[in-house]
């Protein structure tokens, strides 16, 4: 009866040993989502899955170079993600790695989606052309690089000064990632799908061309007509008014994935 109860606890302690580093694996992935990390650790799993390959293949130049790789790549996962691990330690300390706080997280949202949709409304008014794009899942840091370093907390004041006319920031796009302006003046790939209308210009192309390589939603407010539109995954929607703009939006920042893109209750023109 003894070594039964003791077998019991063994699998016990076996599972929650298991379901504890599944966790901590699902946070640390959460962490560097959308970030060049990535990247990163597809190119680590590529040098992992070479080794094994080597090793049963017996390629023993192959094998010594992988062997080699792993036993250096240890310091060198330590330098190259260093942002992500200063992150969730950081995280750790705040005891935020293991929590989430629903309230905040729901009020930080509300709190941006207001901040965009005031400064979307004041531009649309006076037809002063804009182009934002808002990082999703896919990290955006390869466009970033092409602008200016804003780093400032996401207001309507800020993100509506960088549009105005005749300004150095004006032209190109503004990249926002969580709830700070990171760029301006960016630049994004252009389609090259003939199936855009010939009537719109550099920004909607722009738009659409980062929708098709990217998840991130692009918002752009015309200049000639003050009509806003948006682009995802290769879609565009055009003449957006406001309620559908203050839905895409919400439902995007809050990261739902009950519903997709192509679900929405759409209220203007679809084009492409």
């Amino acid at each position: 009866m003894l070594d039964g109860g003791a077998d019991v606890l063994k699998y016990i302690r076996i599972i929650a040993d298991i379901a504890l580093v599944w966790f901590v694996l699902y946070k640390l992935i959460m962490l560097i989502r959308g970030t060049k990390a990535v990247q990163l650790l597809k190119g680590i799993f590529v040098v992992l899955g070479i080794w094994v390959i080597s090793y049963f293949l017996q390629l023993n130049t192959l094998n010594w170079l992988m062997s080699q790789a792993m036993t250096w790549g240890f310091l060198g996962v330590i330098i190259l993600f260093q942002p992500e691990l200063r992150r969730a330690l950081e995280q750790l300390g705040r005891g935020s790695f293991f929590q989430r706080n629903s309230a905040a997280e729901d009020d930080h949202v509300k709190r941006s989606v207001d901040h965009i949709m005031k400064s979307m409304n004041y531009m649309a008014k006076r037809r002063i052309g804009a182009l934002i794009s808002i990082e999703r899942e896919t990290g955006m840091s390869e466009y970033v690089e092409t602008g200016i370093p804003i780093g400032g907390q996401l207001t309507n004041e800020l993100l509506t000064n960088i549009f105005i006319p005749n300004t150095p920031l004006h032209d190109g796009a503004v990249i926002i990632q969580g709830d700070e302006i990171t760029a301006a003046a960016c630049y994004l790939p252009l389609s090259e799908s003939p199936f855009i209308s010939k009537e719109l210009g550099t920004r909607h192309r722009a738009a659409m061309g980062i929708s098709e390589v990217t998840d991130a939603l692009t918002l752009i407010v015309s200049e000639e007509t003050g009509n806003i539109s948006c682009t995802k995954n290769g879609e565009l929607h055009r003449d957006i008014d406001q309620e559908t703009l203050r839905d895409i939006l919400t439902k995007e920042l809050e990261g739902n994935q009950k519903e997709d893109t192509k679900s929405w209750n759409w209220r203007g023109k679809k084009d492409g």
